[in-house]
């Protein structure tokens, strides 16, 4: 049984070829992935704001 081998069928189909990919999907997730880091970064400056104002005491 150690030296029996199992072939493996592939079939082309299930693979996606780099020349077969859509441009406009990768402009896409791109534009998306840009917008959402924006928002991260926007919502961590505030929060950094936030803690330094409660930082201060103002009574």
């Amino acid at each position: 049984m150690a030296k029996a081998k199992a072939e493996i069928e592939l079939d082309d189909e299930d693979f996606v070829e780099e020349e077969e990919a859509p441009e406009a999907d990768s402009a896409a997730t791109s534009k998306a992935s840009l917008t959402k880091r924006r928002l991260i970064d926007n919502y961590l400056e505030e929060r950094r704001l936030q803690r330094q104002l409660s930082d201060y005491d103002f009574d």
